[in-house]
């Protein structure tokens, strides 16, 4: 980039360390070294955006020219079939029906739902397995004690 040897780069850390001295030696290098990093982060910056603009411009010329490729290449086409038909050929999209459209009939509305009461009000059912031929009713379980909780450690016990 600057092109600069091993004699040039000694000659400048010499008068570097005369000029500055031994002492802040470290810190100019740490300050220059950060301002190195900002100015190629910006130029980095600037350079992609170059690049993109560069891009984008190169886009629009290949989208004009194709453009102009293909208006070229459908001219033509419609030249020989002009003359293969003997009658004007239509070279864009064909016209659009505009038939009139019978209007749907209106979706139904949904039944209320069923309150939520009448669902807790009817009787729950049990369940049966059928095993082999015969069918059982399920065991009831026994009820079990409400677990209590456990006791808080307080780091006493570790000793």
């Amino acid at each position: 980039m600057f092109d600069i040897g091993v004699g040039e780069l000694l000659v400048i850390l010499i008068v570097a360390v005369i000029v500055i001295g031994p002492k802040d030696l470290p810190l100019a290098m740490r300050t220059a070294g950060r301002w190195i990093g900002k100015i190629r982060r910006v130029s980095a910056h600037f350079r992609s955006g170059i690049d993109t603009m560069v891009r984008e411009a190169e886009l629009e010329d290949m989208e004009k020219k194709w453009k102009a490729q293909n208006e070229e290449i459908m001219r033509r086409s419609a030249a020989l079939t002009e003359a293969e038909a003997g009658a004007p050929v239509m070279t864009g999209p064909p016209p659009v029906d505009t038939a009139p459209v019978e209007p749907a009939e209106a979706p139904q509305p949904l039944p209320p739902p069923e309150p939520m009461s009448s669902f807790l009000a009817q009787p729950l059912k049990a369940a049966s397995v059928k095993v082999g031929s015969e069918a059982t009713a399920p065991e009831a379980e026994p009820l079990r004690e409400p677990m209590l909780p456990a006791k808080p450690h307080t780091g006493e016990d570790d000793v």
